[in-house]
């Protein structure tokens, strides 16, 4: 009975120090998963929500589904609420034009007599950082293609991989720095734009009307991090980031074996990464960009974009590869 005791004893000791040894980073790494990633995906791209287009009534439930999100876990908006409302404008839809957000363009629009408006909200939420007024951002767009009533047959965009995936990892990585329990050097935002199927309009707005704009150190995006664009492949990310910035490159390889993420990444640096996704409204602020991908595939912008075709480990192993890179852009005096 005593060597029995004492056994117990030793491994509920080791098992203490086990837990006390790991950093504030391990403790968030260690708080994201594949039931919470599937059941954001499963939310946002159910039908439901109407393939949330930007604007509209679907739209509009999942950003209140991903507020609440950020109010359970204690999350402060970014300014007095963590709506950033915005309109966009476009000429009569006969000319076939995009969206506009710019002032320029939206005063010549709006001189006209009949023209489109759509009302959007970006998501903007912190965690404020010892240098708060320094900020590193991650972002994904939670808008999709809504539903056309004149196909026959599936009629939703549930966009389940463009973008719920990459919704759901900004919320977890903003949970793992909740349960990290310090304080980053940095402030971070935690930003779901709106309207980027349309033109990116929702990063537009933010970057052109963002005050402390070039205070931004670094951008992280994701957009489309769930499928498999080649089955035989299915451990497959493209990783573009800013080339001025190698060591992007380096945190990435170090933590995929430091962590045993199982990642095969495609790493692209890029001179100035303007085109794709809302990583581009950053890049023409010449803001170090990190951008995770995993390429097309043969249900992108498709009624069949569901929740069941998601790799569910591969977007749990892209979560916690940005969420460590993320915590280096937050803490890192330099990069």
């Amino acid at each position: 009975m005593y060597m029995k005791a004492t056994c117990l004893l030793v491994l509920f000791l080791s098992m203490s120090a086990a837990i006390q040894a790991q950093t504030p980073k391990e403790q968030g790494l260690k708080v994201i998963n594949q039931t919470t990633a599937e059941a954001h995906i499963a939310f946002l791209a159910s039908d439901e929500l109407e393939g949330r287009e930007a604007g509209f009534h679907g739209g509009r439930i999942a950003a209140e589904y991903i507020v609440s999100c950020l109010k359970q876990m204690n999350i402060s908006p970014l300014g007095a609420c963590y709506y950033q409302p915005f309109e966009a404008y476009n000429r009569e839809r006969q000319r076939r034009e995009r969206f506009q957000v710019d002032r320029d363009s939206v005063l010549v629009i709006k001189a006209e007599k009949v023209h489109q408006k759509l009302d959007m909200r970006n998501i903007l939420a912190k965690i404020e950082g010892k240098r708060k007024n320094e900020y590193v951002i991650i972002g994904a767009h939670y808008d999709h293609l809504g539903i056309d009533p004149m196909l026959d047959g599936d009629q939703i965009y549930n966009g389940a991989d463009d973008n719920a995936s990459g919704v759901s990892a900004v919320l977890q990585i903003a949970h793992a720095f909740v349960m990290s329990g310090v304080q980053p050097e940095r402030t971070v935002i935690f930003a779901l734009w709106d309207g980027e199927e349309k033109g990116l309009l929702g990063s537009r707005f933010f970057t052109q009307n963002f005050p402390e704009i070039m205070q931004v150190k670094g951008y992280l995006n994701f957009d489309m991090i769930g499928r498999n664009s080649n089955e035989s492949n299915p451990t497959h990310v493209v990783y573009f980031y800013t080339e001025a910035h190698p060591v992007f490159g380096d945190w990435l390889k170090n933590d995929i074996a430091n962590y045993k993420l199982n990642l095969t990444p495609n790493y692209r640096p890029w001179d100035k990464p303007i085109g794709g996704s809302d990583n581009a409204s950053f890049a023409r602020f010449d803001i170090p960009v990190i951008w995770y991908h995993t390429d097309a595939h043969p249900d992108y912008h498709l009624p069949s974009d569901h929740t069941d075709k998601i790799n569910l480990e591969k977007v749990v192993d892209i979560t916690k590869a940005a969420y460590l890179n993320l915590w280096n852009l937050a803490n890192e005096p330099t990069y």
